[in-house]
């Protein structure tokens, strides 16, 4: 057994939450934590939010060490923007099911395939994937930058057919879609959502972009968890119906604890499918042994770093609204 305790050996008895606060000072340390991370991680964070705001927070902090609790594609976005700080994650098996339906082999005979397309792909995929891409965007910043893309540009938009789909009805393009799926926002039920809605009349719908359409034609309010947010705060009413990961309904109860929130429902509405499982390998006791070892960290090769970043650059651009419609074009 490991007298220091980790894996294979024992945490009893350690108080996790000051030994964390207790490393965190000692290594110059930054914890940021998805929306979708259990409340405990996300009450002791230094910052919160989605992908676009935690991937700027990892851009700009001045900490030496960036704890990233979320899924490894979003640290690895941290080690892309700031490869000379230490990024750890703390299961380095937390992955996405958006990020495996997209091996970069295959992306890469796709994109061979139509020569005359540019890629806008979702920050939900691998490095690889993102060398191979000339934008990134988040769910928070997909509109704004395909709007700024010339309509007659063709666009191949992966690895979300859901987020594509939503793009491609509310802004009347025609992308050429990948076919990869979130395994949480796929798992709610039009049936028990409809169940619910009668249960709770007048009670307004939020949906995240990635679930189908049969869950987003019934939404109130179509966005990203940030943006979810926003709307729940600004609800006139008492109750708010969620269709996206059940763990950002902790920070609408800490916002506006005088509501009401509940989450959608799953496929028999009561299984635990709305849950992001990689989401959920992350906890306080593996964040505490991340900070305590350094590991397990983020580490890639420099060429494809670079190449990422190209693609990620461009989205951080224009999300910010530094780029025109005229700065886009096919790819080389």
């Amino acid at each position: 057994m490991d007298a220091r305790g980790g894996i294979g050996g024992s945490l009893a008895g350690v108080d996790l939450l000051g030994e964390i606060n207790r490393l965190r000072k000692e290594r110059n340390a930054v914890i940021l934590a998805h929306y979708y991370q259990k409340p405990q991680i996300q009450d002791l964070a230094d910052f919160v939010g989605d992908s676009l705001e935690l991937s700027r927070k990892a851009a700009e902090t001045d900490a030496e060490v960036i704890a990233f609790c979320g899924v490894r594609f979003m640290a690895e976005t941290a080690k892309i923007l700031s490869p000379d700080k230490t990024v750890i994650l703390p299961d380095m098996d937390a992955g996405c099911s958006l990020e495996d339906s997209c091996p970069p082999s295959q992306f890469k005979a796709f994109r061979e395939a139509h020569p005359d397309h540019i890629a806008l792909s979702y920050i939900n995929c691998s490095t690889e994937v993102k060398a191979l891409s000339d934008i990134i965007v988040t769910s928070s910043s997909a509109e704004i930058i395909l709007s700024k893309i010339p309509p007659e540009q063709k666009v191949i938009f992966g690895p979300d057919k859901h987020l594509g789909g939503y793009l491609n009805r509310k802004l009347g393009r025609d992308m050429l879609l990948w076919p990869g799926v979130c395994i949480v926002h796929e798992s709610f039920s039009e049936t028990e959502l409809l169940k619910l809605r009668a249960q709770h009349p007048g009670a307004p719908v939020a949906a995240h972009p990635e679930c189908p359409p049969h869950i987003v034609d019934h939404a109130d309010y179509v966005g990203s968890t940030s943006g979810i947010l926003a709307f729940a705060k600004a609800l006139p009413g008492d109750t708010l119906i969620v269709a996206t990961e059940p763990h950002i309904i902790h920070q609408m109860e800490l916002a506006v604890p005088e509501k009401n929130f509940i989450g959608a429902p799953g496929a028999d509405g009561n299984c635990a499918c709305n849950i992001c499982p990689y989401m959920a390998m992350n906890t306080m006791e593996k964040l505490y042994i991340a900070l305590r070892d350094l590991s397990p960290r983020i580490e890639m090769d420099e060429t494809l770093r670079l190449a990422a970043k190209k693609s990620l650059d461009r989205m951080l651009e224009m999300a910010s609204g530094t780029v025109g419609r005229g700065d886009l074009g096919a790819r080389d």
